[in-house]
């Protein structure tokens, strides 16, 4: 009796410790995608540009690496690019503007445009709940908690409003991907916050939509 007294002590005690706290997170790696608007010539590119690699039997764009901001580009024949490694949007900005510049030089018809245009694909941040969690009892009373140690230390939360994808581990650390912006990252842990508080099922709201339709 005492034991179970204890556990019901420690949840409620978590539980409040989730609705006092705001949880920060941190944003690691930012993808995103973009065009220079003209066809490319990836070999005359890697030829003339240290930078640029460029091995068409493994993979049929070209890697761009920079140092500042330390991103990394795709560059494909059609003129469309994809940036990775971006820390803020301000990063991806800089990017697109200095390879556009760099390319530019090589080949003609690549120009800087007054206006920076990219769409954000992907969005990965980190975060941490700042409490031992118990991940096999999540993953048997929650459907929408994937957990098999054997394979891998972490459980894996999947959300569909919106659409993201959690790894979370013992210690209370995450890792949040996905996220099309940071306002899915903010409304995505406030989902885990109450799921993990037992309020609800983190899915609730879809479900509940797909039944109304």
């Amino acid at each position: 009796m005492l034991g179970y007294i204890n556990y019901i002590y420690k949840h409620l005690l978590f539980v409040k410790i989730l609705k006092e706290k705001k949880m920060e997170y941190k944003i690691v790696n930012l993808v995103a995608s973009s065009s220079l608007g003209a066809g490319l010539d990836l070999y005359n590119l890697a030829t003339a540009i240290p930078e640029v690699e460029y091995e068409p039997e493994q993979f049929p764009g070209a890697i761009l690496k920079m140092d500042e901001p330390r991103v990394s580009l795709l560059l494909f024949k059609n003129g469309n690019i994809i940036i990775s490694g971006a820390s803020c949007e301000k990063d991806i900005k800089t990017a697109i503007k200095k390879a556009t510049k760099i390319i530019g030089e090589v080949q003609k018809g690549v120009t800087l445009k007054e206006r920076v245009s990219y769409k954000i694909v992907n969005l990965v941040a980190t975060s941490n709940l700042n409490k031992q969690i118990d991940l096999f009892n999540a993953a048997v009373t929650l459907d929408n908690i994937e957990y098999e140690p054997e394979q891998f230390p972490g459980a894996i939360v999947r959300l569909f409003n919106p659409k993201l994808t959690m790894l979370l581990f013992k210690n209370g650390k995450l890792i949040c991907a996905g996220a099309k912006s940071e306002e899915d990252i903010v409304k995505g842990l406030n989902k885990l916050k109450k799921v993990l508080a037992g309020q609800k099922d983190v899915n609730t709201e879809e479900k509940t939509s797909k039944k109304k339709k």
